[in-house]
């Protein structure tokens, strides 16, 4: 593999490291799960900072609403643009590699958002929010990386757990939006974008943490124990973005999780990135949208690991039932909130229920239906396919909003629901 300028280094690479016994595994998976936990804090604050005012910092630098859906599309297009590489990249160097790159990516971003609010320039504003939606890349990849040594039957939990870590920092990010504009108050750096300044430094140190303490590199310590009782290991194209576009192909509830995932994150983000635009025309300030997106984030990871839990226990195909149901609900519930920020704030707590859901149960769905040396490169297709969804229904959601409202937004984000509801009920009926 070609080495990328700017990508990290060979130190960041390892030997492909000796398959532990299994009595050295239960202490890895524990080592490697408070890395990762600790590195979902860190990226989830930094993402939740910035994420909660970029619409309305967009639509300040543009003068306009209906390109303030642009920054949803920006923020989503990162993660697009990088998940291929990034896969492939780990499926190479292991997940170390690829998290440390996409932090990086992420608070160089952050910077360059900054440098265009101060120079008022839209396109550099939404180049930023490209570098800076990166950012995002790191904690979706390290959902998998959380799985890679998990045992099958907890694979939905471990998956879980490691995305409930982000709800402490994504529930706190929004509410010190404020305090971050503040800060810059005498930098000539406008309010809204102060959040983005903040979010660089925690990208980088995040950065650091997965760069000193994830060692050894969990997938290609799996891959080790995998290749250790196969004769004559697993060859390396098999580990291919090619192979794993053929797995997904060969595998119809491989298609169903990709289906899935990108089905609820591109409902979610339609809605939720325009929500702060509605709550404002409703008369609502910073600070109220700063609490409401927070309850939606709460909703997003803080229930995920009872997500995990059905998931592992009442299998994938029930949770994304149960996905398809939360999500419907909360298109019905804060389409018609009008200019009640209660009724909003439930919608949107609704929605995160809805998203975790679809996220924790088609992500264990994905990883149960592929062989081990196709993973990497099938779940970077997994979020490809997912931002990129959710980067159109970013773009269309601030169209629609400007051109109808915000209750058809929610309804036409809801029809997304139909494939995942008639896909699930003819894998459960087929029993594929």
């Amino acid at each position: 593999m070609t080495h990328a300028p700017g990508a990290p280094d060979a130190t960041l690479s390892e030997r492909p490291p000796t398959p532990v016994g299994a009595a050295e595994l239960p202490a890895l998976r524990r080592r490697v799960q408070a890395v990762l936990i600790t590195t979902q804090i860190l990226g989830g604050l930094g993402i939740a900072i910035g994420v909660a005012l970029a619409a309305v910092l967009a639509r300040d630098v543009s003068g306009s609403e209906a390109l303030s859906g642009l920054a949803s599309t920006a923020t989503v297009a990162g993660p697009a643009l990088l998940a291929m590489p990034l896969a492939a990249l780990m499926a190479s160097r292991g997940r170390r590699a690829g998290l440390v790159l996409a932090y990086l990516i992420g608070a160089a971003g952050a910077g360059v958002a900054v440098l265009g609010a101060v120079a008022d320039s839209f396109v550099l504003l939404l180049l930023g929010l490209v570098g800076f939606g990166a950012g995002s890349s790191a904690n979706l990849a390290a959902r998998f990386a959380a799985a890679d040594l998990a045992e099958p039957d907890r694979r939905a939990r471990a998956i879980s757990t490691v995305v409930w870590a982000t709800t402490i920092g994504a529930v706190l990010g929004p509410n010190i939006a404020a305090p971050a504009g503040e800060s810059v108050s005498g930098l000539g750096i406008p309010a809204t974008a102060g959040p983005f300044v903040w979010a660089a430094g925690v990208f980088v140190v995040a950065a650091l943490v997965v760069s000193f303490l994830l060692r050894p590199d969990p997938l290609l310590t799996a891959r080790a124990l995998a290749e250790a009782g196969t004769p004559g290991g697993a060859a390396p194209e098999g580990r291919s973005l090619r192979a794993g576009m053929r797995a997904v192909r060969e595998s119809p509830r491989a298609r169903l999780a990709l289906v899935t995932v990108a089905g609820s994150h591109t409902a979610m983000v339609s809605i939720m990135s325009m929500t702060p635009v509605a709550l404002t025309h409703h008369g609502a300030d910073i600070r109220m949208v700063g609490l409401v997106i927070s309850g939606h984030i709460a909703g997003m990871y803080a229930f995920s690991p009872l997500m995990g839990w059905l998931s592992d226990r009442l299998g994938r195909l029930s949770v994304i039932g149960l996905a398809v149901g939360l999500i419907g609900v909360a298109a019905l519930i804060a389409g018609t909130a009008g200019a009640s920020h209660g009724r909003t704030a439930l919608g949107l707590f609704v929605l995160g229920l809805g998203w975790s859901a679809g996220l924790v149960s088609g992500s264990a769905l994905l990883t149960d239906s592929v062989p081990q040396a196709a993973r990497a490169a099938v779940q970077g297709l997994s979020d490809f396919v997912m931002n990129t969804a959710a980067g159109v229904g970013g773009l269309a959601a601030g169209l629609i909003v400007a051109e109808a409202g915000y209750g058809p937004l929610n309804a036409l984000a809801a029809c997304l629901l139909l494939p995942m509801a008639a896909l699930v009920l003819r894998s459960s009926i087929r029993k594929d």
